[in-house]
């Protein structure tokens, strides 16, 4: 079983987060994307942000496809950080191959997070085109740890089973959508 992990706050879900997860799924012959509603982004200030289960069904909504599950386990386990997300599944799940999809906008963030390098050397990566993002996604401190380990685009149905650190770049159809921008123009998570 090949499955995608797409974690995130989904504050508000939009069709970039879909588009992003259909395109890592065709190309990596993914069985299955779980979408991670996360419990509060340690780097992002949580006040504001709407209750997991109204985030959860928002995105269960956008999300809308057979092979998409939408969960927020991590309130249930207690984990904080990513790394702790992908070493519970990891245990629980022997067998299973995850790999971690991610748009390009965050890799450049990527060195932040907690435990960054040990997250990296955990899981492979898939990094998803994003429109403006191309560029300072190949060029940031991550993406230069994780050089050694990225394959060609070509070689994207290969990545479950390398192991990490390894990575992916992969384009396909692309969505201006961002949480930010939504949240910006007034769009909310749903009451």
């Amino acid at each position: 079983m090949r499955i995608g992990l797409f974690g995130g706050s989904f504050n508000p879900p939009h069709e970039g987060h879909r588009l992003a997860s259909l395109a890592a799924m065709k190309r990596l012959g993914l069985h299955r994307v779980w979408w991670i509603v996360t419990p509060g982004n340690p780097l992002k200030v949580a006040q504001g942000l709407p209750s997991l289960e109204r985030r959860i069904a928002a995105a269960k909504i956008v999300a809308h496809h057979p092979r998409i599950d939408v969960t927020g386990f991590e309130a249930a386990i207690g984990t904080r950080y990513s790394v702790q997300t992908v070493d519970y599944l990891k245990r629980r799940c022997p067998g299973t191959s995850f790999v971690w999809i991610m748009g390009a906008d965050i890799l450049p963030e990527l060195h932040r997070w907690k435990h960054w390098r040990e997250f990296v050397a955990s899981v492979p990566l898939v990094i998803v085109d994003r429109p403006g993002s191309t560029f300072n996604a190949k060029r940031g401190r991550a993406a230069t740890v994780m050089a050694k380990g990225r394959l060609r685009e070509n070689e994207a149905p290969s990545l479950s089973g390398k192991r990490p650190p390894a990575s992916v770049f992969i384009h396909g159809p692309r969505s201006m959508a961002s949480s930010t921008r939504l949240r910006a123009n007034g769009q909310r998570v749903p009451d």
